[in-house]
């Protein structure tokens, strides 16, 4: 296992694993991989905050794009027979036809959805190019305990934190803007079948179930049992409107299905902050 911990935790890290604690733009990486030897990559570092992204497009490019080329790279070198990987949800952008499926030719409003988009087209180009084999989830919103309060299921994160310990919570919008949010559990699972499955390419991994903010705050009061002080700010610059994500090729291809609805998934996640 490699991570550079810039948003991760050091007592998560499973005590049978072996850790090098790296940046995945560094140098050594090629090296250092092959010391592995691993048959399989799963890549699953970036930065994935889309206001970091509109605050320092060099920055998310550095992280997302030349990390990116540094670990397929890597991969090559060593002959690893697969990589997967994350896209997002983010690259659709406001697309006025929902759910959103795997053929649709998204316009990014963000920095953050646009080089998660050109990662597919690498991915793409190093499959046909040097014989790298793939697969690309573009997933909706993940959240689940541990999570901290980045990417595009913080949300969720940052509301059980504060609502565990009676602060209040901020919403950028109106609260009605709507997304596709999915527990890590079967996010995990859906990597787990992408391995196990011999195909390539874009899969979406969701539960093609819209939720707005405001559910997702009624949902909380419900699980807390308490009153919760909200207040709202105007939207951030680069966030999507309104996203739910099809996923029917994912079950077609890998036979995957979701296994927890998200009132379980928030009460896991509560109940863990508030732990």
């Amino acid at each position: 296992m490699i991570d550079n911990l810039s948003s991760g935790s050091r007592k998560f890290i499973n005590s049978k694993a072996q850790f090098i604690e790296m940046d995945i733009r560094d140098s050594n990486l090629s090296s250092t991989i092959c010391e592995f030897k691993p048959e399989y990559i799963f890549h699953e570092a970036a930065q994935t905050e889309v206001s970091v992204s509109m605050n320092n497009p060099k920055l998310d490019c550095d992280v997302n794009l030349m990390g990116l080329i540094n670990v397929l790279d890597a991969a090559v070198t060593c002959g690893v027979k697969k990589l997967l990987m994350p896209s997002s949800a983010a690259i659709y952008g406001n697309l006025d036809t929902l759910p959103l499926d795997e053929s649709m030719i998204g316009t990014p409003t963000s920095f953050y959805g646009l080089t998660k988009l050109t990662t597919e087209h690498y991915l793409r180009i190093y499959y046909e190019a040097y014989g790298l084999n793939y697969i690309c989830y573009r997933y909706s919103n993940v959240y689940g305990p541990r999570q901290g309060n980045g990417g595009e299921g913080g949300v969720i994160s940052i509301f059980a934190k504060a609502i565990a310990n009676g602060l209040p919570i901020t919403v950028y919008g109106d609260g009605d803007q709507t997304r596709d949010f999915i527990y890590v559990d079967d996010v995990v699972e859906a990597n787990i079948l992408g391995l196990e499955n011999n195909i390539a390419g874009i899969y979406n991994i969701s539960t093609n179930i819209a939720s707005s903010i405001n559910s997702i705050i009624d949902e909380f009061k419900c699980i807390s049992n308490s009153k919760i002080d909200v207040s709202y700010e105007p939207e951030r610059i680069g966030d999507i409107r309104y996203s739910r994500l099809d996923n029917k090729k994912a079950q077609k291809d890998l036979s995957f299905k979701t296994t927890f609805n998200l009132s379980d998934g928030l009460y896991k996640t509560y109940e863990y902050f508030k732990r």
